[in-house]
């Protein structure tokens, strides 16, 4: 093996890791917008629109995530900790598969309409995935390192107004319904989407911890 082939082998492939984490932060902002679309139908024929959707950026990120694994098993040397890596683009996943789960159960339960609840959770995740989303794009070059902590003290103030909105929903619901099992459906899509906020606070937080690295 010549020199320039060993040195080629060495080189961190920064560019792979980047391009699929912000691969990944695009298609989640794409799940929270296609999430708080569906919120918005009226009819069974536009909610499985956004279902077929919504399954289709699932697998969308389960692949980007398969191959985050893979190229981390293939390559020697990495842009930051390989730890990290792993957990980035688990996290990243995590959110994802949470949005889904909340529209799975809205539809498999077939509630008629979105909450104001609901749909304040979902806007509170299309913000939270905007700002998951620039962190991410701005992790490329680490040289705006402000920028990107701004970006990561938005999302946990979101996560914040978030556990606000569902602790005030959960309430609410055993005020406002009879129905025990209304009750429960509500809920179950209530916690899934909550629990996707908290999972958008721990991609926060594995990013504070590679700049903390890094810097």
């Amino acid at each position: 093996m010549n020199l320039n082939r060993i040195f080629t082998f060495l080189v961190p492939k920064d560019k792979v890791f980047y391009e699929l984490f912000e691969k990944a932060s695009a298609n989640l902002l794409k799940v929270a917008r296609a999430l708080s679309d569906m919120l918005d139908t009226t009819t069974f024929e536009e909610r499985e629109k956004y279902m077929k959707l919504l399954r289709d950026l699932e697998h969308a990120g389960d692949d980007i995530t398969h191959d985050i694994f893979t190229q981390l098993s293939k390559n020697f040397i990495t842009p930051f900790d390989r730890e990290d890596i792993h957990y980035l683009a688990t996290a990243l996943d995590d959110i994802v598969d949470f949005i889904y789960g909340s529209a799975t159960r809205m539809h498999l339960y077939k509630l008629q309409e979105a909450t104001p609840a609901m749909k304040k959770l979902s806007e509170t995740l299309v913000k939270q995935s905007e700002e998951i989303d620039t962190a991410v794009k701005l992790m490329r070059g680490m040289e705006n390192i402000i920028r990107i902590r701004e970006a990561l003290v938005r999302i946990h103030s979101l996560e914040n107004i978030a556990d606000d909105v569902f602790d005030e929903a959960v309430a609410q619901l055993f005020v406002v319904h009879k129905d025990a099992m209304e009750i429960i459906k509500q809920k179950e899509v209530l916690a899934n989407m909550e629990t996707a906020t908290d999972k958008c606070e721990d991609v926060a937080n594995v990013i504070e911890s590679i700049i903390i690295k890094v810097s």
